[in-house]
């Protein structure tokens, strides 16, 4: 896992470490030493860290003019023991909310397991981006059914061809259009 890196491709638009109004604003990075890890296995140094044990992420790109931010998640995200749904909504998802961020997109590729409990912290954050909506891009299909099985499917957006979007060979403008319009044809 130490070898799986987050997205780097969108450095020249965004940088969380250099934007005021991230949570990780004015994080510095070592190329060298990894001080991150889920159980035996080291991170990357480029991943950012929240409080979680098993769960980090790094915020790829964040547009306060549009309202969007895209995310990128890796590990395992266990609300049953650690509760990382409230310490990602407290920690980086209210930061951002307050920023002007509403619509969020979770890239989960590398989100290997899902562990839940209770969904009140995703029915929060939903109902704090009272317009906006929540994403989940390209998780796999049983993280994908274990959020489905919690009811959490209610407050993110899986499915159709949000589970297979090309994003990489994209802007982080076309990835938030084409998110955009398939959540569109879902709610009109």
């Amino acid at each position: 896992m130490h070898e799986i890196e987050p997205y780097y491709r969108w450095r020249d638009d965004y940088i969380a470490a250099d934007d005021e109004l991230s949570p990780f604003y004015g994080t510095e990075y070592s190329e060298f030493e990894f001080d991150k890890q889920i159980y035996n296995f080291l991170l990357h140094p480029q991943w950012d860290t929240f409080g979680s044990n098993t769960l980090y992420l790094k915020i790829l790109f964040a547009d306060y003019e549009r309202g969007f931010a895209i995310i990128e998640l890796i590990g395992e995200w266990n609300d049953a023991i650690y509760n990382d749904i409230m310490l990602f909504k407290r920690e980086v998802i209210d930061i951002m909310v307050s920023a002007g961020i509403g619509k969020f997109i979770l890239i989960g590729e590398n989100v290997l397991n899902f562990h839940s409990s209770d969904d009140c912290y995703y029915e929060e954050w939903f109902q704090d981006i009272e317009d906006g909506w929540i994403a989940g891009v390209n998780f796999r299909g049983h993280v994908i059914d274990e959020f489905k099985s919690s009811n959490i499917d209610y407050f993110i957006n899986f499915g159709g061809k949000l589970d297979e979007l090309n994003w990489r060979n994209q802007k982080p403008l076309q990835v938030y259009k084409a998110v955009e319009e398939q959540l569109a044809r879902r709610l009109y």
